[in-house]
């Protein structure tokens, strides 16, 4: 019997956790699922219009909830939002619902990757790349608590795919 029943991706946005997830789902023969995604549908409203409209706090109550529903998941990839790490109580439930890979990359790789991406409400600031850094910094503690961490900076989507896979394919042995 496999010891994980899902394969759970966190890490901040632009480190690739959609792209890499997609595939990976495909490899393992999974469904993907966004909890981003699963929040909008559930809201009706986009992230963005969420942080407007409720402010923050209220965005990471919906998506402690969306990632307490993975629990119940299998045979699921999971990408989830950049700052589900920040809460104790959703690495209790990501834990439950399976692997854990944190995927990272550099500050300036990141800012590449977001900076023409408008949705992102977290980076509408004169110094998005300054945010970056400054959101890495404060997050670093927590997503070091994933069971695997890949920095995706310098490598192709299926380099990453490969090494997440490596990573999986330990955890059920």
């Amino acid at each position: 019997m496999a010891k994980n029943k899902n394969l759970i991706l966190v890490g901040f946005m632009g480190t690739g956790k959609s792209v890499v997830g997609h595939e990976l789902a495909n490899r393992l023969g999974f469904e993907f699922v966004d909890t981003d995604e699963m929040i909008m549908k559930k809201a009706g409203k986009t992230i963005s219009g969420i942080f407007a409209e409720h402010g923050e706090p209220h965005f990471r109550d919906l998506e402690t909830a969306t990632i307490r529903s993975l629990t119940a998941l299998d045979g699921h990839v999971v990408s989830t939002g950049g700052g589900c790490v920040q809460r104790d109580e959703n690495w209790t439930a990501m834990r439950q619902a399976g692997l854990v890979v944190c995927l990272t990359a550099r500050p300036d790789v990141i800012y590449e990757r977001t900076r023409r991406k408008p949705h992102r409400p977290l980076l509408q600031t004169a110094d998005p790349l300054g945010r970056i850094r400054e959101l890495l910094e404060r997050r670093a503690p927590f997503y070091a608590h994933a069971d695997h961490t890949v920095d995706t900076s310098d490598l192709t989507v299926d380099e990453v795919v490969a090494q997440v896979l490596s990573r999986w394919r330990e955890g059920q042995s």
